[in-house]
Order: structure tokens, then C-alpha cells, then sequence
């Protein structure tokens, strides 16, 4: 990488964005800061039954909703008399690359292909390279997947690694780099050399393809108890996750339904950094994502990004990472559902919070992930060893991110931490203050954007600004 063809590709990275998308961001720029979030849902033209008639045709969704009775049979045994909701996941394994990135991948792999490019591209470590891949190779189209993999020593997760397998499976090319900021430019280069679609997760298309998600549990928990869940819950990454089921679950109807995040507790670890990258033992889902994608999600592979999980969540929870291993064990020892830890850092939360509800109540766990060798809890905890990392059971409360990993003992140990909803807000004000020019004026769309944006009444917010201003 030389200097000068770096600052060439980040200078005209408004015109890639502008060619890999298919969709002129600027047009929907407004004031200092605001922009039509809705109008640019609207212009994509993939409304819940025209998202879902694509998905069909490649076998997506329409995943089984199952409800975990011995799990929650469990869970009545060390809650209160009376409380222990019934707990159901959304078996989005069942996908066919077994995970819920596949309903992400399905729309924006339809645009492609309709708008004439040759191929897609995506930045990712994740499984959504897998899903991408998938989707392309039914469509197709040629598919290049940049990922993060290893660090500077050359180590890679053993996730990462079996993604990467998954990915060449399907045909796609993989573009492994080490942990850094060049990952971006690598991806605009991509999309620059090749001119293929940018199938980024943060993209409308992306969101709506989970919009179904919601929108499908919704409609099946009405069918099956004549009624919407009480609560839902899903694992937090970028917010993509809990945005379209969200916005899913409204255009269901379910707008009492709780929307929480989960995400596991790995604060100190940072999650672009070469020391860190190998101590994180899980590779999403964690806080190293979900804490800066909420309190600012403007920082993804796409100008402005349509997922906003600050808007959607009603509650933030974390989880440790031992919480999560331990209950995906009993899944698979009670239920017989061998699924990847991932997923089920929104399994451990549940289990945790459905001590707090009475039983008739209902919590739907959004979302499960296929597992395979890498991705097998054995698989993480021998890097996390191999890390110098302490594995050992005892009381979750010790685990310490990057140090120990403690497994609890006893299920009564599963236990949530509640993230304060309202310096989360806060921060994401600040950061929003930050990001515009000291001397601009703040419009009534301004305001009206940043209120939707914390939900907090606009009033308030008002005088949050103004304390946060004297601050500076």
C-alpha cells in the first residue's frame, strides 16, 4: 500500500460508495447533521411482502419458532414462585448458511443482480461473508469477502478461520488482512477495481432483509398463542440485528413487545486492536462493537447507516462470556440444539431475565447460528488458553475480558448487567456534537432528527446539548 493510491482511494470514496450502492446518500442530507432515515427504507422499494418473496426464492426464512421447555423448565427452578417465562427461539440456523445474515445477504444480492453488476462485495469477519457468498453463488455472481482474520503474529480465530472455509465453499474470493484501519480502504479498493455492489451490513437493503425476521415471529407467536411475545430479545453487534427486527415487529403490530439488546461484556478490549483482536475469544456480539455502534453508528462501510439500534432498544443488557459457553452447553444438553455461542448470548440474557417475568409471560430469543469446528465453544476457549487466558468455573462476577474466563456452576449464577440507557444517550449526543463544524447552527430538523435518534423528548434534549456545549 503505497501513500499516494491510499489517500486517491479514501478521496473518492463518496463516488464508490456512490456506484457500489446503487444509492446517492447525499440526497437525503439535511441541516447540520439530519437526514430522511425513513425516505431511505422508502427508496429501496422492498416493503415486508416484497422482502420476503425475494427470500423465498433462495430458501430463506420462514425459519421454525421453538419453544425451549426444558430450558425454562430450568429457569423456574431458580426463580421466584411464579416467575420463569416461557422461552422460544427463532431457529435462524435453519437459513441456508445457517445463520440469520442470510435474510441480510438476500436483498442486497437481488439488487445486484438487478441492477446488472457482476458481482458483490463485503467487509467482513463475520458470518456474514458466508451468507453473501451463499446468496451469490445461487444468483450467479462472482463474490469477494475482505475479512479481518489475524493478528500481527499471524494468528487467526479459529471462527474466523471456519467462515473463511465456509466462504471459499460457496466460490467466493477471501481477502484475509491483519487487524488494523486498512480494512476499509482495502474494501474501497475492492469495489473500486472491481465495480461490484457493495452488499455492505449497514446498508438499507441489509436492515429490511431482517425486517422479515421480526415481522415473521411476530405472525407465527400470534398463530401459535394468539398473541405477540412479551418480550424479545437479540444479540447487539453493529445494531443491524436489533433495528430490523425491530421495525420488523412493528409493522407486525407488536409495538408493546420489549426489544432488548444483548451483548457480551468485553469492556476494556478494544475491538481494532492487534494486543486485543486474539483475547476476545468471541468475535461479535461483544461491547466492542455494540458500545460504538450506539452511541455512534455513523462509522461503518456506507456514508450514512440505516442501522440505528439507539431508536429500537427499550433495554441493554450485557452477559459474560462464560455465561454464554454454560448456556450454550445446557441447549444443547437439555434441547438438543447444538448452536454457535454467538447466537446465544441473547439465549443467556433470556434466561436471566425470564426469572424476572411471571410465567405466563413469553420471551423470544431473535435468533440462533450454526456451529462447526471453529466456531464450537472447545474451539474458543482453546485460543482463549492459548492466549494465556484463565478458563475456569466459579462466579461469573470474576471473569475479567482478556484475562479470565470464569463458567458458572449453577444456573442460578446466570445474571444480567443492565446498561444505563441514558449516558448511552448522552454519549451519543456528544459524539453527534463532535461531528459537525463548532460554529453550525443546530435546524428543527436537527432536533427532531436527534430526538428520534435517543428518544429522549426534545425539550430535554435540548438542554442536554446546551450542558454538553458548556462542557467544551
Amino acid at each position: 500500500m503505497t501513500t499516494g493510491r491510499y489517500q486517491e482511494i479514501m478521496a473518492q470514496a463518496a463516488r464508490i460508495m456512490r456506484r457500489s450502492t446503487g444509492l446517492d446518500y447525499a440526497q437525503y442530507a439535511s441541516g447540520a447533521i439530519a437526514f430522511d432515515y425513513e425516505r431511505l427504507f422508502t427508496d429501496t422499494d422492498y416493503d415486508i411482502d416484497t422482502a420476503r418473496e425475494v427470500q423465498s426464492l433462495t430458501a430463506v426464512g420462514n425459519t421454525p419458532l421453538v419453544e425451549l421447555e426444558n430450558v425454562t423448565a430450568l429457569v423456574r427452578t431458580v426463580a421466584p414462585t411464579g416467575r420463569g417465562a416461557r422461552i422460544f427461539v427463532k431457529d435462524e440456523a435453519a437459513n441456508p448458511s445457517g445463520s440469520f445474515k442470510d435474510r441480510r445477504a438476500s436483498l442486497s444480492v437481488h439488487e445486484a443482480k438487478k441492477r446488472g453488476y457482476k458481482g458483490i462485495a463485503a467487509a467482513t469477519s463475520g458470518n456474514y461473508g458466508a451468507a453473501v457468498a451463499s446468496q451469490a453463488a445461487k444468483a450467479g455472481l462472482r463474490c469477494v469477502v475482505v475479512q479481518e482474520a489475524f493478528d500481527s503474529n499471524g494468528l487467526a480465530q479459529p471462527e474466523i478461520a471456519e467462515k473463511t472455509r465456509a466462504c471459499e465453499a460457496y466460490g467466493a474470493e477471501v481477502i484475509r488482512l491483519s487487524v488494523g484501519p486498512e480494512l476499509f480502504y482495502v474494501f474501497l479498493q475492492v469495489l473500486d477495481d472491481t465495480g461490484y455492489f457493495n452488499a455492505s451490513l449497514y446498508s438499507p437493503y441489509s436492515i429490511q432483509g431482517i425486517e422479515t425476521l421480526g415481522h415473521e415471529l411476530a405472525q407465527q407467536m400470534r398463530a401459535r398463542e394468539g398473541r405477540f411475545p412479551d418480550m424479545v430479545i437479540a444479540t447487539h453487534a453493529g445494531g443491524g440485528n436489533v433495528t430490523g427486527t425491530a421495525r420488523g415487529l412493528r409493522k407486525a403490530g407488536a409495538t408493546d413487545t420489549c426489544m432488548v439488546a444483548a451483548s457480551v461484556d468485553l469492556g476494556g478490549l478494544h475491538m481494532a486492536s492487534n494486543y486485543d483482536f486474539n483475547r476476545k475469544s468471541f468475535t461479535t456480539g461483544h461491547t466492542g462493537f455494540s458500545m460504538p455502534f450506539t452511541t455512534w453508528p455513523d462509522r461503518a462501510d456506507v456514508p450514512r447507516n440505516a442501522a440505528r439500534s439507539l431508536r429500537y432498544m427499550d433495554r441493554f443488557v450485557t452477559v459474560t462470556q462464560g455465561e454464554v459457553l454454560y448456556i450454550t452447553e445446557v441447549q444443547a444438553a437439555l434441547e438438543g440444539m447444538e448452536r454457535g455461542p454467538a447466537g446465544n448470548t441473547s439465549l443467556a440474557a433470556a434466561f436471566a431475565l425470564g426469572r424476572e417475568l411471571d410465567e405466563d409471560k413469553i420471551i423470544v430469543v431473535q435468533e440462533t447460528e450454526y456451529t462447526g469446528a471453529g466456531k464450537h465453544p472447545l474451539a474458543q476457549l482453546n485460543l482463549a488458553r492459548q492466549m494465556g487466558i484463565e478458563v475456569r468455573r466459579g462466579e461469573p462476577a470474576d471473569n475479567q475480558p482478556g484475562q479470565r474466563i470464569v463458567i458458572p456452576e449453577h444456573p442460578a449464577q446466570i445474571q444480567v448487567a443492565d446498561v444505563d440507557l441514558e449516558q448511552v444517550r448522552r454519549s451519543y449526543l456528544h459524539n453527534a456534537l463532535a461531528s459537525i463544524p463548532g460554529d453550525a447552527q443546530l435546524s428543527d430538523t436537527d432536533y427532531d432528527f436527534l430526538a428520534a435518534e435517543t428518544r429522549i423528548p426534545r425539550h430535554r434534549m435540548e438542554e442536554i446539548i446546551d450542558e454538553l456545549r458548556r462542557e467544551t
